[in-house]
This record gives C-alpha cells, sequence and structure tokens, in this order.
C-alpha cells in the first residue's frame, strides 16, 4: 500500500480533481479518484470529462498551449507569473433591460465562450443558430457542454507528452513531430462571417487577415449564375442547405474561403458534435475535432486513452493496446496468454468476472463460469447441466426438452406447475 500510495504521487498529477463528484452516477460515485495510468476514476470507472474536474482555467492553458508556436497566438496570452500560455477566450456577456412595477431591472446573460469578433451582434446571432443546449451560457447544461467536450475532443496527452505515461525518449520525440506537424498543417479556428463580406472582399481587396480569399463562396441556386451575381445564396459544405439570407456562416481558412458552413454544421466528421470554440483539424476534404484526428494518423490505446509511439503494440477485439496496457479492466493484471470476457467492451479476467460480472443459476445459485455452457430464457440462467436445469416440481432434467417457464422457474409440464402453486 505505502509503495502504491508513492507511485501515485510522481504520476500525471493525481491529486488535481481529487474528490470531485461525477456528473453521471452522481452520489453513487465517492469522488473522483485518477487511476494510476488509465483515464477514468478508480471509484466508478467513467471517464475524466464526466466529473466536474476541470476549471475555466485549466481548460483556457490547455488549449493556449494548443495554439503556441502557431499562426493562432493572437488567441493566447502569456502570464506574467509562469510565462504559461493561455487561451484569450472571448466571454460575451449580455444585459437586457427587464419592465417591472416600479423600477427597470437588467437580465444578464454570460457566455463563457463566444465567437472571436468585433461585432457583437454577429456573436449573438451565431450563439442563437447552435443548439439551445450547447449554448455556453454559464451555468447552464450549454456550459456543461463545452467542457467536456474540450476534455473529449482536445485531450492534453494528445499533445503533451508530460501528460502521458512512461513514454520512452524516442516516444517523446516522435510526439513532439507529430504534434509540430499538425499544427502547422492541419490545426484551425473557425471564422465567422456574413457571406457577402466575404464575397465582396475577395472580389476587392482580396485578402483577409486569417488568410488568402482565393475564390467566392459556393453558390447554389436553381440558377447558378443569376444567383452568383446577385450574391445572395450560399451553400453550407456539411448539410449543401441554403445559408438564410443576412445570417453568418463559419469559414475554415485551412479548406478555402469558397466553403462555408452554419454554425450547427461545423462539426467533426467522425462523432458529428459541435467542434468545441470552432476549433478544427482539416484533412482531406474533412472538419475533424482533435481526438478523431488523431486516431486517424497514429493508434490509441484503449486502456490509457493515448497515441500509440511504440511500434510494438497488441490488437484485441478490433481496438489496439500498449503492450502493458492489455489488462484487466477490474483488476489491472495483465491478459497475454490469459483467459478473458469482454464485459461492456472492457477485457475483463476469468476471476474477476466470476467475482464481479458473472450470472448465478437458478438451479444451484452459484455463479456461472464464462467457459461453462449455460441456458439462458429471459434474463434467467442456469448451468446446462442434468442437476441444474430441472423442473422446479418434479425436477426432471429438462436439457433438450420442451418447458414452461414461470418468473425463474421451469416446468416440465401443466401438471408440475398446478402442484407447485396449489
Amino acid at each position: 500500500m505505502e509503495l502504491e500510495n508513492k507511485f501515485k504521487k510522481v504520476t500525471l498529477g493525481h491529486e488535481e480533481g481529487f474528490g470531485a463528484p461525477c456528473l453521471k452516477c452522481k452520489e453513487k460515485c465517492e469522488g473522483f479518484e485518477l487511476h494510476f495510468w488509465r483515464k477514468i476514476c478508480r471509484n466508478c470507472k467513467c471517464g475524466q470529462e464526466e466529473h466536474s474536474i476541470f476549471s475555466n482555467n485549466e481548460d483556457d492553458r490547455k488549449v493556449g498551449k494548443l495554439f503556441e508556436d502557431t499562426k493562432y497566438t493572437a488567441l493566447i496570452a502569456k502570464l506574467k507569473t509562469d510565462g504559461i500560455p493561455t487561451y484569450k477566450r472571448n466571454v460575451m456577456i449580455l444585459t437586457s433591460p427587464v419592465s417591472a412595477k416600479k423600477d427597470v431591472s437588467f437580465n444578464t446573460v454570460t457566455y463563457e465562450w463566444a465567437p472571436p469578433v468585433q461585432n457583437q451582434a454577429l456573436a449573438r446571432r451565431y450563439m442563437e443558430l447552435i443548439p439551445k443546449d450547447k449554448q455556453p451560457v454559464a451555468g447552464s447544461e450549454g456550459a456543461q457542454y463545452r467542457k467536456k467536450q474540450l476534455a473529449k475532443q482536445l485531450p492534453a496527452h494528445d499533445q503533451d507528452p508530460s501528460k502521458c505515461h512512461e513514454l520512452s525518449p524516442n516516444e517523446v520525440k516522435q510526439m513532439e513531430q507529430f504534434v509540430k506537424i499538425y499544427k502547422n498543417s492541419v490545426l484551425g479556428v473557425g471564422d465567422v462571417r456574413i457571406p457577402k463580406e466575404v464575397e465582396s472582399q475577395a472580389s476587392g481587396a482580396g485578402r483577409s487577415t486569417n488568410g488568402s480569399l482565393s475564390t467566392l463562396t459556393t453558390v447554389k441556386g436553381t440558377d447558378d449564375k443569376v444567383a452568383a451575381e446577385k450574391g445572395s445564396t450560399y451553400c453550407c459544405f456539411q448539410c449543401k442547405e441554403n445559408m438564410k439570407e443576412g445570417d453568418p456562416a463559419v469559414y475554415a481558412e485551412r479548406a478555402g474561403y469558397d466553403k462555408l458552413w452554419h454554425p450547427s454544421c461545423f462539426v467533426c466528421f467522425t462523432c458529428n458534435e459541435l467542434l468545441v470554440d470552432m476549433i478544427y483539424f482539416w484533412r482531406n476534404g474533412k472538419l475533424y475535432c482533435g481526438r478523431h484526428y488523431c486516431d486517424s494518423e497514429k493508434p490509441r490505446c484503449a486502456g490509457c486513452d493515448e497515441l500509440i509511439f511504440s511500434n510494438e503494440y497488441t490488437q484485441a477485439e478490433s481496438l489496439n493496446w500498449h503492450l502493458k496496457h492489455f489488462c484487466c479492466f477490474d483488476c489491472d493484471c495483465v491478459l497475454a496468454g490469459e483467459i478473458y470476457v469482454m464485459v461492456n467492451d472492457k477485457p475483463v479476467c476469468k476471476p474477476c468476472y466470476v467475482k464481479n460480472h458473472a450470472v448465478s443459476c437458478q438451479g444451484c445459485h452459484n455463479a456461472i463460469d464464462p467457459e461453462v455452457q449455460r441456458v439462458s430464457y429471459n434474463g434467467f440462467h442456469w448451468h446446462a447441466a442434468a442437476e441444474c436445469f430441472v423442473c422446479s416440481c418434479c425436477s426432471k432434467c429438462l436439457i433438450g426438452q420442451k418447458f414452461m417457464p414461470i418468473e425463474g422457474m421451469v416446468f416440465c409440464s401443466v401438471e408440475c406447475k398446478k402442484k407447485l402453486s396449489s
């Protein structure tokens, strides 16, 4: 026990978020306690993103590090105290008067994030165009959704080797190179614009503060030539539907300004979730969140959730695993060469399965070994043995025979059923 506690202190910052409540399990979880190499809670087995751990400050530092050494350095600042790059989120506060009998009060709504545009009316309209339950209003379901997506879409261990578990010097070098490449070639931040203004700028000055406007925005209509001349109909790259006149669209510089998206359509190709804070990765004509872009480039360990930079890893159950991380989900024993059972898509060793997950036999009331044949019917189970799967009245073996099931009991005939119920 002393060795385990000592080890925990030198790995992955285990005191961070300790005891935080689980948003999914509620009171069933005793509080967050990070597993020593999995990115899950040891108490409830839920992920870090399911717990109320991450503060705005921690999130801002993570995104700030992502934007460091990129063209998006205007979105970060470095604190004088520690020099750590921090994300300069655009927080939007809307105040509107509310009529009352005597005095006029004010209703204030704070958005924990808003598009970094100077025109607040444009940012407000953008917010109105995304689903209400995903609008990051402070204290709302939408704000919690944003925090969860920051943790899920942009895991710190996909960009920072210090957040990973026991990387070799060579793996650290490979990861740093991988991160450098994606920062330079695929990482981007959405640009909220009015399509007409983009078209006008492309036709006139031809340049934007975010990059080159090489082509006009896509136009769709019954008469494309007339529509193009009027500049009134624009087609969303995702849903292929027209934009509403005057509504803002989202542009992705790396995709080119000939493409645009409805705010609610600016989503990851893989998970179809809104790209948190419009942070995207553009690859082969598709938008990805950080997690799923990395998944398309590198195998990800199903055990620790980290990208695999080692040449040696294993594949099991259609998933990838570090060699040392193909372990029992309950006791962490290595499963190489051992019998295991998949429980909720997680491998569990035979002893843990029998102890924690195995169903009980209705006949002998003992756990049913995963390697033993069983009879299952309507949520009830029996050993497929002459002494277990028997008539509840006369004990006749029912293997291969017709039977009558009644609330966990089985009968060989109507007569036996009547005898037991009389």
